[in-house]
């Protein structure tokens, strides 16, 4: 059987990334630049910039992946690329980036969804079996997302505000914490415990999410403290918040779980990577649920990537997904299909 070889640029963000991937499976160039130690000094992602700095990288990033795979565009069976979600000018630039490649070497075009990609990233580590349920996490979704094969995507829960990744960055923020915040909330969270009670999260959707809530319970425990000249201990309330955005998490993951009998779960996006939840997952989630096998993407494959997007631009490659040259970005694409 042939090997299929699948060049994949990913730019939603402040990532700009490509990659070259066999077979769906195996990596064979893998090449980020990021950007974060521009945006940091703005304490958070400026898409003007960061839209300008992917169109001063993405040839070079594209080179070196070419280069590290010693392969030429010529050996790719097709070229994948973000089409959405994500800033409008960071999508722009990979688009333009995969359109060009598509037309000079006379390859298909393959669009692909940005969480799709998170998800996927999981068979870079093992076989995914479905029906699966999907946890998405990261700073601009949170999402149940329901599979019942490998090419459809039902959302079970979204979030009805922040995502938790965001909400998890302004915390990160109050707390006087460098960006981005969430890494160093779970940073400080470790030496910490989980000793003060902050706002559960509430929604209509027993299967949606909502972070602003507890974000703004946070801002108020921090400000009551200051108006009654008391003290409060930083590691203790990062633990506080990590606990109780977790544990809603989890609280609804468990009835999807209950629900919907899937035989995997997996976990996908940049805040896949907390050491909190992944250590609730892999022990207390797979103690309570043991007919149920339970995933965790390696940390190299939590934040933006492209080969996340090479595994689902092969899989989508393979169920005849094509774009055209009339492709556009799309910062509002939907995932269910």
């Amino acid at each position: 059987m042939k090997d299929t070889y699948i060049l994949a640029i990913e730019s939603s963000c402040d990532e700009t990334a490509v990659a070259i991937i066999k077979n769906a499976k195996e990596i064979v160039a893998n090449v980020v630049a990021t950007q974060i130690d521009v945006h940091k000094d703005f304490g958070g992602v400026i898409p003007e910039v960061a839209s300008r700095i992917h169109v001063e990288n993405i040839s070079m990033v594209i080179e070196e992946a070419l280069k590290k795979a010693n392969m030429d565009v010529a050996d790719m069976d097709a070229i994948a690329v973000t089409q959405g979600p994500g800033l409008v000018g960071s999508l722009h630039v990979g688009v333009q980036a995969a359109k060009t490649l598509a037309w000079a070497y006379d390859k298909p075009l393959v669009p692909v969804h940005h969480i799709a990609g998170h998800i996927y990233a999981n068979q870079l580590i093992t076989e995914l079996a479905f029906p699966l349920l999907a946890l998405v996490v990261s700073g601009g979704h949170t999402e149940l997302v329901y599979m019942k094969d490998e090419w459809s995507f039902e959302i079970l829960g979204t979030t009805q505000d922040d995502a938790i990744g965001e909400a998890g960055d302004k915390v990160g923020r109050v707390l006087g914490l460098p960006y981005p915040g969430g890494v160093y909330v779970d940073k400080i969270a470790k030496d910490g415990k989980a000793i003060y009670t902050l706002a559960k999260p509430k929604t209509e959707n027993e299967l949606d999410f909502s972070f602003s809530g507890l974000k703004s319970s946070v801002l108020q425990f921090i400000d009551r403290c200051k108006r009654k000249n008391e003290t409060f201990l930083p590691e203790d309330l990062a633990a506080s918040y990590q606990e109780t955005a977790f544990e809603a998490l989890l609280e609804r993951a468990r009835k999807a779980l209950e629900l919907y009998h899937p035989k995997q779960m997996l976990l996908a996006g940049g805040v896949a990577a907390n050491s909190c939840l992944r250590k609730k997952i892999s022990e207390d989630m797979a103690k309570a649920y043991p007919e149920v096998t339970f995933i965790i993407p390696p940390l190299s494959c939590c934040t933006d990537n492209a080969a996340m997007i090479g595994v689902a631009g092969t899989i989508a490659y393979q169920h005849g997904e094509r774009g055209d040259f009339a492709l556009t970005a799309d910062p509002g694409m939907e995932l269910e299909r």
